[in-house]
């Protein structure tokens, strides 16, 4: 159960951290791969590219193909919904953090 805990906790940190980067530059998947180990989380492509996905999806992120080196990259950047919704994340999170 624990465990379950857990990791519901640490996938909805992996939106935040993806919205908070998205919201201040456009980056690339393997980029964020790099981001966020430093951070302590240890993310597949094959789990964070579903999720890139389903954000781009839900109009939180828009995804731009670029030519780097000959080849297409898909860079990621936040949506005005995206923006809000991190901002409303960012005070809930302030809120929580306060009363705990």
């Amino acid at each position: 159960m624990k465990e379950k805990i857990i990791r519901k906790i640490f996938n909805g940190m992996i939106y935040i951290h993806i919205l908070h980067h998205a919201s201040e530059e456009a980056f690339y998947g393997s980029w964020m791969i790099e981001e966020l180990k430093g951070h302590g989380y240890n993310i597949s492509p094959g789990t964070l590219y579903p999720v890139l996905k389903e954000m781009v999806e839900q109009g939180l992120l828009e995804k731009e193909e670029r030519i780097v080196y000959g080849k297409i990259r898909k860079y990621y950047k936040t949506t005005k919904e995206g923006d809000i919704l991190l901002n409303s994340l960012r005070e809930s999170l302030k809120e929580l953090t306060n009363k705990i």
